[in-house]
């Protein structure tokens, strides 16, 4: 199981303090990666006892990825403390808007493009800049889409939503395309209904720090979210967490463009 290690890797997660993203994380340390999270929240207790339970690097900056000063300064400061390593990007930060198409504004759609969108773009951007420079031979990028990309979520009002994650879903492949001469792979993840703290009640305008709970913000749909799945059962962040080790890693060397919807079944019946 060689090709799963990533050993001596950095990886970056946006988003990475809590939910998915901080899952990724995990699941990219796990495998041997050092790991660096940006994020406008502190992560949680459990990204701390990454680095000593798995023997490998771990950094905290706060970045906010809407915000292209705070990002290129987020990775200007990532750059000196690695040294200029990286081979693995996740853009995992994201958040939702629970509103009526009808009742949709320019600013709550604004806000929720300026992460989901230009922050996810910008973020990879950087990411493939940084690992050409460094000529990373195991570059992957793997942007994180949502099962909302493909179908429109039935229990939620999400039209802006599922708009902003068909573009992530809709510019993979284009990126993709553009970053094969520099041997950088670049693929995308669509997950399901994922249980995290966001499953509980939470304010629809706070920004969320992963995409995995993008659809989450209501505990009284969590009942009928198991019913759409064909398993019976909403995810934790650990049953998204594999898909992004394979993408990131050498066992999916021929798999550049795709998407991967991890969703229990959701789409498919």
């Amino acid at each position: 199981m060689s090709k799963f290690s990533l050993q001596g890797r950095t990886a970056l997660v946006t988003g990475g303090a809590r939910g998915c993203g901080l899952a990724f994380a995990r699941g990219l340390a796990e495998a041997g990666a050092n790991i660096a999270i940006f994020d406008v929240v502190d992560p949680e207790p459990d990204f701390y006892t990454i680095e000593k339970s798995q023997g490998v690097r771990t950094a905290y900056y706060k970045v906010d990825v809407s915000s292209e000063e705070s990002l290129q300064s987020g990775f200007s400061q990532f750059q000196k403390d690695f040294d200029n390593a990286l081979d693995i990007c996740v853009p995992c930060a994201g958040i939702n808007r629970h509103l009526p198409f009808l009742e949709f504004t320019y600013k709550d759609h604004s806000d929720l493009l300026a992460i989901n969108v230009l922050g996810l773009y910008f973020t990879a951007q950087l990411a493939a800049k940084q690992m050409i420079a460094n000529g990373t031979q195991h570059g992957s990028i793997v942007l994180v889409a949502s099962m909302a990309s493909h179908v429109a979520v039935r229990s939620q009002l999400c039209s802006a939503y599922c708009g902003s994650k068909g573009a992530v879903r809709s510019m993979c492949p284009a990126i993709a395309k553009e970053m094969a001469e520099y041997g950088i792979r670049v693929n995308s993840i669509s997950p399901g209904y994922v249980r995290t703290e966001m499953t509980a009640a939470v304010s629809v305008t706070a920004p969320w720090s992963a995409e995995d709970s993008a659809n989450c913000q209501f505990p009284h749909l969590l009942e009928s979210w198991k019913s759409e799945a064909m398993n019976g059962r909403i995810a934790e962040p650990e049953d998204i967490m594999g898909a992004c080790v394979f993408l990131a890693s050498d066992a999916s060397s021929y798999m550049t463009g795709q998407d991967v919807i991890v969703d229990g079944g959701v789409t498919k019946w």
